[in-house]
């Protein structure tokens, strides 16, 4: 087949290609700009965990040296510090300091779990300019993908069985994909070639924002900051700390306020430093700008064989929401999809699947964002006088930040197509269908030790079978004893190619309970015991149906609820183009 076309060498781009690859999907990456970064400290973004570990799976190195892992998180409110909680520190993982000053377990599940559970993950913050050089080596490291610079697509065509686009900038010439995605921004020449509409709302918030080094009271840890007492300080005002020393801070602006001058923004910073310090430290100015946020989503996610992703689909990033962390799910959602339908030829329900589930979750993100907003950004009323309110909106502000919540919290996929039905053989555990994975430690059957997290991005889904203490025996005790020869049995009988972990305990889970993973994390199901005929239709399910099958036509649209149609925009191409493709193609080769 041909390879999958990715438009758009962006983060999500880089991303998405690198994924494909992985998965022996060969992939061409058309970029109209000149293959460098413009090195803006003032521009960064913000990694869950999950997703930083993803992008450094695939290759991206030096993550740690070039972006920062939160070690906590501070919410002040005037003169008072609300909320201090540690990140990736131990149990004790969230403190809510009281009127009074003092220092007491938080204890609520907002916060950071139940008492003495697990604290939560540390977010990576880095640069843009950094995580895209990171994944422009890894991509120049991998042999399936090719990359094409100053490159600016103008004609997209779809038939049966591909996609043609043409391009022009330092060469004119037509490509030939099986799949093509449209990673190219806010401004996606894809979409509009699609004729997607991009509706939502314009300048939900505005930010000053300045990159600088100095000196903070709060070495490692991310602070936000509402109606600080010095004046002129506006309404809040967030510092996120980066390698040696660095500190990105962010102004929120009046939404239709003056421009920010270079004096006024000078202003801003010295009176900010010298209200957190006491007085204005020594500090070295790196970068300043003003970010614009808009919230939109596109109406559609595919059109027969063309997808789209990240900001081209979406935008979002309203109190703390992250849109290049979604952009980097939509990513990892979309490449095993595309994988398995490149590898086994997969019919619409599974390529359906990616709108149905990334749109909804980004949908839901955004009305959240959308309906806190006016609460935690209105002035006065009666809900200053709720009792709690202050705490209550501290907390969703933290959400997006922290990644939990509404605002925050990873995406669950329990209303997904690829979801099976409800059988009795299923069972509970800690994480509910469609949710993703606890990232315990596995191992496989050739005795290899790791975290679960590692197994994932292959293209193949996961049968994991909780057995207590395996860990202690020697494996080729337990890989013949119990019910593991009747598992391994099933799993290999199983509609696609699936790997077999053995784990000592996951959350919630009983000993001899079977795990159908997704894989890109998400879990299928959960058994009691082995199943073979249940394992078997959760897994079918899970990929869409048989190989070949699907829920319509391969010429189908999708339309926004994630539902096949037959449709005709596109459908019609010339024969002209695709000859002039192999003409161009066997000119490269020569």
């Amino acid at each position: 087949m041909d390879p999958v076309i990715v438009i758009g060498a962006g983060p999500v781009g880089l991303t998405l290609s690198l994924a494909l690859a992985a998965q022996g999907v060969p992939c061409v990456l058309l970029d109209e700009g000149p293959g460098t970064e413009e090195v803006r400290l003032a521009r960064t973004v913000v990694l869950r965990e999950d997703t930083a570990d993803l992008v450094e799976r695939l290759g991206a190195a030096h993550l740690e040296k070039d972006g920062l892992r939160w070690s906590g998180w501070r919410s002040m409110r005037r003169k008072q510090l609300v909320r201090d909680v540690p990140l990736g520190a131990g149990p004790d993982a969230s403190h809510d300091a009281g009127d009074s000053g003092d220092v007491r377990d938080f204890g609520d599940a907002g916060a950071a779990g139940d008492q003495g559970g697990p604290s939560l993950p540390a977010p990576l913050h880095i640069p843009q300019h950094a995580l895209a050089s990171a994944l422009r080596a890894a991509v120049a490291a991998a042999p399936l993908v090719e990359l094409v610079l100053l490159s600016r697509i103008d004609t997209l065509e779809q038939d049966r069985d591909g996609v043609t686009v043409h391009t022009k900038g330092s060469g004119t010439t037509w490509w030939r994909g099986s799949y093509l995605v449209g990673c190219d921004g806010a401004r996606s020449t894809v979409r509009k070639l699609l004729d997607i509409r991009f509706p939502g709302r314009t300048a939900v918030e505005r930010h000053a924002v300045a990159a600088l080094r100095a000196e903070l009271p709060w070495p490692g840890e991310a602070v936000l900051h509402r109606q600080p007492p010095w004046r002129g300080a506006g309404a809040e005002v967030g510092a996120r700390p980066l390698p040696d020393g660095v500190w990105r801070l962010d102004w929120l602006l009046p939404p239709r306020g003056e421009l920010v001058t270079p004096d006024a923004l000078i202003t801003r910073l010295r009176d900010s430093l010298a209200g957190w310090c006491g007085e204005t430290p020594p500090y070295e100015l790196l970068d300043t700008g003003v970010h614009t946020l808009h919230h939109r989503l596109a109406r559609r996610w595919r059109v027969q064989r063309a997808f789209l992703a990240g900001d081209a689909a979406h935008l979002l990033g309203a109190l703390g929401t992250q849109g290049l962390d979604e952009g980097i799910r939509d990513a990892e959602n979309l490449a095993w999809k595309l994988a398995h339908a490149w590898h086994h030829r997969g019919g619409d329900l599974l390529l359906d699947s990616y709108q149905a589930e990334r749109r909804a979750a980004v949908a839901a993100r955004l009305r959240a964002a959308d309906q806190s907003l006016p609460i935690l950004r209105g002035g006065g009323g009666l809900r200053t006088l709720v009792p709690g309110a202050v705490r209550g909106h501290d907390t969703l502000l933290a959400d997006g930040h922290l990644g939990r919540g509404a605002l925050g919290a990873p995406p669950s996929y329990s209303h997904s197509p690829l979801a099976p039905p409800h059988a009795e053989a299923h069972t509970t555990v800690g994480t509910p269908p469609g949710a993703p994975v606890a990232d315990v430690r596995v191992t496989a059957p050739d005795g290899t030790a790791v975290r679960l997290r590692e197994r994932l991005g292959q293209g193949h889904p996961l049968v994991i079978l909780v057995a207590p203490g395996t860990g202690v025996w020697d494996r080729r005790h337990w890989l013949t004893a119990g019910i593991m020869p009747r598992l391994v049995e099933a799993v290999e009988a199983l509609p696609s190619a699936a790997e077999l972990l053995v784990t000592e305990s996951y959350p919630g889970a009983s000993a001899h309970t079977v795990l159908l993973v997704r894989p890109d994390g998400h879990l299928v199901a959960a058994f009691a015991g082995v199943r073979p005929a249940e394992l078997f239709a959760a897994a079918r399910a899970a990929l869409g149906g048989a190989p070949g099958a699907g829920g319509g036509d391969e010429d189908g649209e999708s339309d926004e609820n994630g539902e096949s149609g037959g449709g005709e925009r596109g459908a019609a191409r010339a024969p002209g183009p695709r000859e002039r493709v192999h003409a161009d193609r066997t000119a490269r080769i020569n």
